[in-house]
């Protein structure tokens, strides 16, 4: 445990993470070097962490105001638009789980984007049916999806929400008119995009000076076509940009790129948010509960989990290669589940609670007795919720790239906000209408549409919904919420979740030390060691156990919160800039 607390001790630099798979097509988001140390504050009333100190302070304004959760989560996402606008914001989307305190009922909202009406599932194949390269399909109106987060937000707070929907509106605003400091963060990702931001006039007005170089931190950055954005939806409410000018705009900026998109008129006007039942595993007398289908992070987190609860984590600690073996081909089996298995259920058959039923994750979880790494790991086969026949399916090709952001809310009545929101890629699309950018989420599709003439699940399909890797988790014990959390990170977020429940549940590491704890995690056949941690120290042991080991950087954003007898506890993992403040 000396060995694996030392890492407080030690400075990660962030190095690209060499691509391996198709999901590792760009490196994570990075910024120089970051020093691992925890991150944390304590409460007795609320708390809100978010990924960037003025989104945090714009929640705890609301919160300070009478608010509740509902009401800082809209106040966060509007300003980290402003000042995070590679991750998130109003032409992205997003999952959110909810704890009602009042009536004790988990539910989540499905903001996610969704394909045009025009798509089909050779939208990103070239004309000999060939996938096309990542970044041909990322950049233009190619690859974005309808965007779900300003309905997602209204549709929230019309349900939940204490103050006035226009009060929300004003930390934000302000912020527009009046300019923001540009983080270093944020600095060192748009110098890493000069070349695809200058593809795109409005981006390149914004991101870089008159002789085209990239803003430099601590640059004082104003943006009048945002303070417009929020006007109208301040008064307007998400109607004003689902229909009307802003939605023209979006409309005309998609299929007038370079690389031009199918988005119409209609497929923003009949946008609608989808209220779904949380999926929930089990694990240590816990209940593990997130986003269903099209996410598959809850689905996956929850085989995980279920494959190791026979095993003595434990004992072995966070130091043992033995433990690590167990959690990376646990994890392995469920990435080889998930690619095979989960997509929008809305348009394909899913066995949902076949994936996590205890006889099936029983059954799988015997792979896991030897001593070595599994040689290879293939699906399983899980029962089926409603299908009378089986159908076949084949595995798919979906880069999801390491993005995003995580936002996590408790209030002074005990609500819960735990959202995970994204524009998918680093800056998306590159493409900016109304001061903010535009997804690319259709990439999170599968490039591939069928493999030997089966259907892949996670095809492109008019209306569909991709799948997503985004995990906003709340952890239950005897019905009442413990735990909140979340990450930004592509298909790692789910590995990223997985090490801080682990590290904090099973290890004993407080909330801020399971965060800042070192990366580790497998998704495919290799595993993947966070650069410059202590944690490269198990690669010799990995290794001799059969696996393939690969380091780089790992940069995760976990934000958390704890509810204990004592008051809550928020974490801000330390490789962001992100913060935590509690009352």
């Amino acid at each position: 445990m000396k060995l694996w607390h030392g890492l407080i001790a030690l400075v990660l630099i962030a190095t690209p993470l060499q691509a391996q798979q198709a999901s590792d097509v760009r490196a994570p988001e990075a910024a120089g070097a970051l020093a691992i140390a925890p991150k944390s504050a304590t409460g007795r009333n609320w708390m809100v962490t978010a990924a960037n100190p003025l989104a945090a302070e714009a929640g705890a304004q609301m919160l300070r105001a009478g608010g509740n959760a509902v009401d800082a989560m809209v106040a966060v996402q509007l300003m980290l638009g402003l000042v995070e606008p590679q991750s998130s914001g109003l032409g992205g989307g997003g999952f959110l789980v909810y704890w009602d305190a009042a009536t004790r009922t988990l539910t989540s909202f499905d903001g996610r984007e969704t394909a045009p009406r025009a798509a089909t599932p050779t939208l990103f194949q070239n004309a000999q049916g060939q996938p096309l390269a990542f970044m041909e399909a990322v950049v233009g109106g190619r690859s974005v999806g309808t965007p779900g987060t300003p309905a997602l937000l209204e549709t929230v707070h019309r349900r939940y929400g204490r103050l006035s929907w226009k009060a929300l509106f004003a930390p934000a605003l302000e912020r527009a008119e009046n300019g923001f400091s540009v983080s270093p963060r944020l600095a060192g990702l748009i110098a890493g995009e000069v070349d695809t931001l200058a593809r795109d006039p409005a981006a390149k007005a914004y991101f870089l000076d008159a002789a085209g170089v990239p803003l430099a931190a601590g640059t004082l950055l104003k943006n009048p076509a945002y303070a417009q954005t929020l006007r109208l939806l301040r008064e307007g409410g998400a109607a004003a940009f689902y229909d009307g000018a802003l939605a023209k705009a979006i409309v005309a900026a998609v299929r007038g790129a370079a690389n031009p998109g199918l988005l119409e008129d209609e497929d923003l006007a009949d946008y609608r948010v989808k209220e779904r039942a949380p999926v929930c595993g089990a694990y240590r007398g816990l209940e593990v509960c997130g986003m269903g289908p099209p996410g598959s992070g809850a689905l996956t987190l929850g085989q995980i989990l279920g494959l190791l609860e026979p095993y003595d984590l434990k004992t072995l600690g966070p130091t043992s290669p033995g433990a690590w073996r167990l959690i990376a081909d646990a994890s392995r089996l469920a990435f080889a589940d998930r690619e095979r298995y989960m997509a929008d259920s809305d348009y394909v058959p899913m066995p949902t609670k076949g994936l996590l039923a205890r006889d099936y994750l029983a059954q799988r979880a015997r792979l896991l007795q030897g001593d070595d790494a599994l040689p290879q790991v293939a699906p399983g086969k899980p029962a089926w919720d409603h299908a009378s026949i089986v159908p076949e399916r084949a595995d798919g090709l979906a880069p999801e790239l390491p993005s995003t952001t995580q936002i996590t809310i408790v209030d002074a009545q005990g609500n819960i906000v735990s959202m995970t929101s994204t524009i998918e890629a680093g800056f998306g699309s590159r493409l900016m209408v109304g001061g903010f950018l535009l997804n690319n989420e259709l990439t999170d599709f599968s490039f591939r549409s069928h493999k030997d003439g089966v259907p892949v699940a996670n095809r492109v399909e008019p209306g569909k919904r991709p799948r997503s890797s985004m995990s906003p988790t709340i952890v239950l014990k005897d019905g009442r919420p413990v735990l909140a959390l979340g990450s930004p990170g592509g298909s790692q977020i789910i590995g990223y979740v997985a090490k801080t429940l682990i590290a904090h549940l099973d290890w004993g590491m407080s909330l801020p030390d399971a965060i800042a704890a070192p990366n580790v995690l497998a998704r495919f056949d290799a595993v993947e060691i966070e650069a410059g941690t202590a944690a490269e120290a198990l690669a010799p042991g990995l290794a001799a156990l059969g696996f393939s080991v690969k380091t780089g950087a790992m940069t995760s954003g976990v934000q958390a919160v704890a509810i204990t007898p004592q008051g809550l506890v928020g974490a801000a993992d330390p490789r962001r800039e992100g913060v935590a403040i509690g009352e």
